[in-house]
């Protein structure tokens, strides 16, 4: 069995599957970061996990107690490379790429062999574009909804964090606020996907907790896929043991 552990911004997500042949998910869940210990409790409800793969972006310290919680377990946490699982990574320092951007591009991969435009919005939005060969062409990191909400809020003198409602023609302040920063996500989006449009089969795949409030404004082929980086740690679990 094999423990997948995605150690995000906010939160821990996590997978176990049955084995590298077999990767359907026979447990998951998801912690906030103080909660990370809780991860020894699905440690020993697993006594077959053999293997760890993780991506974290949530810092050393948060790194350090998912393995003391993952006993017995050595995690391979993901460093992003210039290949990998059918990808190829066109950044400039291919290793100053997020590794959970760079796990992410290897799920929407696996699960859609064609020119795609991958956008994971949560404490930040993402948005990469990948051809339909494979390459990682680049992307966009933009502050997420509540990031956004929360700086207007902080940044200026009269302006409220807004508890308003999505509005084409907002015409009240809070409905402005919300409606603006809904329509930038959008907006940054099918820009991006425009480079990929007139390609077979193109399309956006859309995941993260942020995704559902600007998925109805997308004008392009929309899918909804969540925990997108486990499934690429789910990926690389399939590639042979390096000699």
């Amino acid at each position: 069995m094999i423990l997948l552990v995605d150690a995000g911004n906010t939160r821990i997500k996590w997978r176990v599957v049955a084995s590298a042949a077999a990767l359907q998910a026979v447990d998951e869940g998801a912690l906030d970061h103080a909660e990370a210990g809780e991860l020894a409790a699905v440690r020993a409800r697993h006594p077959g996990l053999r293997r760890a793969l993780g991506c974290n972006v949530a810092g050393t310290a948060v790194a350090g107690r998912i393995s003391a919680a993952c006993t017995g377990l050595n995690i391979e946490w993901l460093v992003s490379g210039a290949a990998l699982a059918g990808v190829r990574n066109l950044y400039a320092q291919p290793a100053q790429l997020g590794a959970d951007r760079w796990a992410a591009l290897i799920g929407a991969r696996a699960l859609h062999p064609h020119a795609c435009l991958v956008v994971t919005a949560g404490t930040a939005t993402t948005v990469d574009l990948l051809s339909a060969s494979g390459d990682f062409l680049g992307g966009l990191i933009l502050p997420g909804v509540d990031l956004m909400l929360q700086s207007l809020a902080r940044g200026t003198a009269q302006l409220p964090l807004a508890d308003g409602r999505f509005s084409l023609q907002p015409r009240c302040t809070v409905d402005a606020i919300r409606s603006g920063c809904l329509q930038a996500q959008a907006g940054a989006v099918e820009r991006m996907f425009g480079q990929i449009a007139d390609e077979a089969q193109a399309t956006c795949l859309l995941g993260g907790g942020a995704a559902d409030s600007f998925a109805g404004l997308l004008e392009i082929p929309v899918r909804r896929v969540d925990n997108l980086v486990l499934t690429g740690l789910g990926a690389i679990a399939t590639l042979p043991a390096p000699a």
